[in-house]
C-alpha cells in the first residue's frame, strides 16, 4: 500500500519504521528542514537516536509529492496543528483514501476530537468514501520503533475502515485491536495526558507509589464521567485506550507529560519545565479544553481543576494536593 505519513516527530517516523517493515511503500512530510535533513542523511531524528529508519523511503517537505498516488495518510503532529495542516493537504486527498489519525488533544472552542476536527475540515470537499481511523493506546515511540512488543486501537465509526488499518499496521511485535467508539477512544487519548501531569507533579514534590495510584485511579474515574456524558462506551475507559495509555503516560520515564509534571513539582515554572522536555506537552495543551467541558456539563472532576489551579493559577502543587486529600467524605 502507498501510505503517506504527514508529521516527522517522534511517533510519526516510529511507525513509519513499523509500516515499512509490513511491507508498504512510504514518504514522509516534515515542516522542519532541519528534521527533512537528519533524515536524508542519517534515516533518523536526532529525538529517536536508536530508530533506524529502512532505505527506500521518501522525505519531503512538498505536501503535493508526499501524497501523490496515496491511499492511505497518517496524520502524526500535534493536535494544535492537525486543523492547519488537513486544510493544507485536503485539495490531494483522493476518493476512497483513508486517514488515520495519531495526534491525541480536544480543540480548544469546538471541543471536537481530532478526527472530528479532520471530518470538519473536509466536509465541503466532494470526496467519496474517504474513512477516518483513530489509532490510539500505550504505545511510546521510543518502544514502537525498536520493534518492541505493543497493543493500540484502531477506532472509527465504520468498521471496515477499521479493520482496513487493523490489517495495515498489525504485525508480530504490534498488536492492534479494532473499536468503534472514536469519540471514546480519542477522549481517552487526550485526558490521560492531564493525569500524567498530575503523577509527575506528585513525584516532583517527593510523594511516592500511593498517591500516583490514587491519582491513576481516581483519574480514571473522572474520565469515565466525563465519557458518559458523551454517550461513549464506558468499556472503552477501562481497555487500551483508557487504562492502558493512562499508565504508561502517568508512570513511564518516556512521557514527556510526566516528565514536565515532575519538573513543575520540583518548582520550576510552566515555561521552565516545557523546555527542559523539548518537546509539545499536550496535557497542557489540552487543559483548557477539559475545564471548558467540565465547567459547561457541571462534571466533577477535582484532579482535572487541581492541575487546572497549579498550570494556569500558578497555585502551589503541595497545597493544591492536600486540598484533594481533605475534600469531603465520599463513598468510593
Amino acid at each position: 500500500m502507498n501510505i503517506s505519513v504527514i508529521g516527522a516527530g517522534s511517533f510519526g517516523v516510529a511507525l513509519s519504521r513499523l509500516l515499512k517493515n509490513n511491507g508498504h511503500n512510504l514518504k514522509i512530510w516534515a515542516h522542519s528542514k532541519e528534521v527533512l535533513n537528519q533524515l536524508k542523511e542519517n534515516n533518523k531524528i536526532n529525538t529517536l537516536p536508536n530508530v533506524i529508519l529502512q532505505s527506500g523511503i521518501e522525505y519531503s517537505s512538498d505536501f503535493e509529492f508526499v501524497l501523490k498516488d496515496t491511499e492511505l495518510i497518517v496524520i502524526a503532529v500535534a493536535s494544535n496543528y492537525v486543523r492547519e495542516v488537513v486544510n493544507k493537504i485536503k485539495e490531494y486527498i483522493k476518493d476512497n483514501t483513508i486517514i488515520v489519525v495519531v495526534a491525541k488533544g480536544i480543540e480548544f472552542g469546538t471541543d471536537y476530537v481530532m478526527s472530528e476536527v479532520i471530518e470538519d475540515e473536509i466536509k465541503n470537499k466532494s470526496f467519496k468514501n474517504v474513512k477516518v481511523v483513530a489509532l490510539s493506546g500505550p504505545t511510546h515511540a521510543e518502544e514502537v520503533g525498536l520493534d518492541m512488543p505493543t497493543a493500540i486501537v484502531a477506532a472509527s465509526k465504520d468498521k471496515e475502515a477499521a479493520l482496513l488499518v487493523q490489517n495495515v499496521f498489525m504485525n508480530e511485535y504490534f498488536r492492534v485491536y479494532t473499536n468503534e467508539d472514536i469519540k471514546g477512544v480519542e477522549f481517552c487519548g487526550a485526558f490521560k495526558n492531564v493525569f500524567a501531569l498530575a503523577c509527575g507533579i506528585s513525584t516532583g514534590v517527593g510523594y511516592g507509589d500511593n498517591l500516583k495510584a490514587a491519582i491513576i485511579t481516581r483519574g480514571l474515574k473522572e474520565m469515565v464521567r466525563m465519557g458518559s456524558v458523551f454517550n461513549c462506551n464506558i468499556e472503552t475507559f477501562y481497555g487500551l485506550a483508557g487504562v492502558g495509555d493512562l499508565i504508561v503516560t502517568a508512570t513511564s520515564e518516556h512521557s514527556r507529560n510526566n516528565r514536565c509534571g515532575k519538573y513543575i513539582g520540583e518548582g520550576l515554572s510552566i515555561d521552565e519545565a516545557i523546555k527542559k522536555v523539548g518537546m509539545v506537552v499536550e496535557g497542557i495543551n489540552v487543559l483548557p479544553s477539559v475545564i471548558r467541558i467540565m465547567k459547561k456539563y457541571n462534571i466533577d472532576m477535582p484532579i482535572c481543576n487541581g492541575i487546572n489551579e497549579i498550570i494556569n493559577n500558578n497555585k502551589n502543587p503541595k497545597e493544591i494536593i492536600n486540598k484533594l486529600m481533605l475534600r469531603e467524605k465520599k463513598s468510593e
